[in-house]
């Protein structure tokens, strides 16, 4: 009787819950209906954007990603491919004289970065204006507000110029400390993943990738900013070197900005700029609300179609989730796009450090049978098409990559941990087996209570070895390139796009809609239009589906502790890693 007041006592509580978020959720969701009523634009506008918010490839699709759990109010989220579609409108819409950018850190990688860059250079063909603002700008954020037309920073305010770096956590130590015996496989020696439980400083290989990787992103750096602005190379690099913009004053010396100014200083210049009084107001229309407005281009729904699928994040097997790939709803999305006789030619959008070998595999499957359907497959690359990544996108007809893209790291892991003397020298606790086999307990988790034998080890680096040849054929037949020359170019090593073009691992430098034209061109189609998968499912269902799941408390703790939310993500993959990996050695977060 207990048990069942309880379970009752337990149901009641959870209906109500649930009740109150739907009707918070709802009201929520409600207006962000409201909000996607069609957008008035009136003439002499600005386009405004922050871009404060992640850029992902796509807006996250769920109703609860898209709501402030603290506030209880919607959030406006938007993707690449909104931004993108924004500033090209813009273009050509009369009724927006200019944009006007407020920026401070802008949270991309540069490749992303570099995309929309290069659509504001194509917006400011039209001949209209383009001004950025800022109280204080990281190197990522003044790399993007250099092609403006005019740069303002406020008088107090800072332009951070430092150089790259990259900075590596080594748990090796730690791990020693706790009595935790890491178990590694591994194949490349540039396949450094591993490197932060084995080793207590980087490797030379690793070094010098790293070196050389960084070297190149600063590179572009420079030359893309030097042309901007007007400044030498070799004085760009100068300034830097010496970390000469120490205050806002400086900047405005160096030509770095154009003038500091106050807000309201700026906003009497957008004035000027579309011929409005010192008193009348200006009329910003925000980029979340632009975005809803239809494209002044006329699509023709009757068109064939160009199919773009984006994969963004970690791969994983089963199901995945905004920012991860999951090759069960890949598989789906594949076979879907191949059956559908509207859809003539597919690029696959790829911005993932990889993960899994067996779901990478099972994804480039399903890439070749659409190429075996007679329908080409162009890939672009985003931020990072590494590892995995990479292996999904070789066997495709064309590659795109911007020229800092991450790509490369050809290689394989697999990491264990002997957690026994852990559990039994510092917690007392201790295990036995029974076992009706000599490899009946051999493990399946990345966290085992006893070391690898001798035969296990030579067991587990045979199965990464297979895995890293067959990923040197796969890339050898879809690149058309001897193996030997594969192998050269592998050994987990990471490229940038400009060095992966160089020596033949990407076909050609340039962004989505690049790739999107390559498509259109190898499928001999006049007219098409574009479909970008996975497609959003109806809102509302979606949201009674998430109520009754975990979403729920997944969407509170991202709000509360958003900056931890990717660490607790890293470790949660962690721990359900299972077979050897195709992954990226690092993370390359540069500010």
């Amino acid at each position: 009787m207990k048990q069942f007041l309880k379970f009752l006592l337990a149901s009641v509580m959870g209906f109500f819950v649930a009740l109150f978020l739907l009707s918070m959720v709802g009201v929520g969701w409600i207006a962000a209906m409201g909000n996607s009523q069609e957008v008035v634009v009136e003439s002499n506008s600005i386009l405004k954007a922050r871009l404060s918010a992640e850029i992902l490839e796509m807006a996250p699709s769920s109703p609860l990603a898209n709501f402030d759990m603290q506030t209880l109010k919607p959030k406006k989220a938007l993707g690449l491919h909104d931004i993108l579609a924004a500033i090209k409108n813009a273009k050509i819409d009369d009724r927006i004289k200019g944009v006007y950018l407020e920026l401070s850190s802008v949270p991309a990688g540069f490749a992303t970065i570099e995309e929309i860059r290069n659509a504001l250079l194509d917006f400011k063909e039209s001949g209209k204006f383009l001004v950025v603002y800022s109280e204080m700008m990281t190197q990522k954020t003044y790399y993007l507000a250099s092609v403006a037309d005019k740069i303002f920073l406020n008088p107090v305010g800072m332009l951070e110029l430092k150089g790259f770096s990259s900075q590596v956590t080594f748990f090796k130590k730690g791990m020693d400390q706790l009595g935790i015996e890491p178990q590694i496989t591994w194949a490349g020696n540039f396949k450094s993943a591993t490197e932060p439980f084995r080793l207590t400083e980087m490797s030379e290989d690793n070094r010098y990738q790293v070196r050389t990787l960084l070297n190149d992103f600063y590179g572009i750096f420079l030359d893309r900013i030097s042309t901007a602005r007007d400044i030498p190379r070799s004085e760009l690099d100068r300034i830097i070197d010496n970390l000469a913009v120490r205050e806002a004053e400086d900047a405005r010396r160096l030509g770095l900005v154009d003038d500091l100014l106050y807000i309201d200083q700026v906003e009497e210049i957008l004035r000027k700029n579309v011929d409005l009084e010192e008193e009348e107001d200006l009329n910003f229309i925000k980029l979340p609300q632009y975005a809803l407005v239809e494209p002044l281009e006329e699509l023709d729904y009757k068109a064939q179609k160009i199919a773009v699928v984006v994969a963004q994040g970690n791969i994983a097997s089963g199901k995945g989730k905004d920012n991860k790939i999951g090759s069960d709803d890949y598989v789906k999305i594949l076979q879907a796009v191949r059956k559908d006789e509207k859809i003539e030619a597919v690029v696959l959008r790829v911005n993932s450090p990889g993960g899994s070998a067996l779901a990478s595999d099972i994804m480039l499957r399903e890439v070749q049978l659409l190429r075996k359907a007679g329908k080409p497959v162009v890939v672009s690359m985003g931020d990072v098409a590494a590892s995995g990544g990479y292996y999904i996108a070789c066997d495709s007809d064309k590659i795109f990559a911007e020229e800092n893209t991450v790509t490369g790291s050809i290689g394989v892991f697999a990491v264990l941990a002997n957690a026994g003397p852990f559990f039994e020298d510092r917690l007392g606790i201790t295990t036995d087996t029974v076992k009706t086999n000599r490899f009946s307990d051999f493990p399946t988790t990345p966290l085992m209570r006893n070391a690898l034998t001798e035969e296990e080890q030579v067991i587990m680096q045979e199965g990464v070895d297979k895995i890293y040849e067959d990923f040197l054929s796969r890339v050898a037949t879809g690149r058309g390139l001897p193996k030997d020359s594969v192998r050269s170019l592998a050994a987990g090593r990471v490229w940038s796009g400009r060095q992966a073009l160089e020596v033949g691992l990407v076909d050609q430098i340039g962004g989505v809609e690049d790739a999107v034209n390559e498509a259109a061109a190898l499928a001999k189609m006049d007219s098409y239009r574009v479909e970008i998968y996975p497609t959003k499912n109806d809102p509302l269902q979606q949201l009674f589906a998430q109520l009754t799941g975990k979403d729920v408390a997944d969407a509170m703790v991202e709000s509360r502790f958003s900056e931890l939310v990717e660490v607790f993500d890293d470790l949660s993959d962690l721990a359900k890693m299972r077979g050897p990996q195709m992954r990226i050695p690092f993370d390359l977060d540069i500010q």
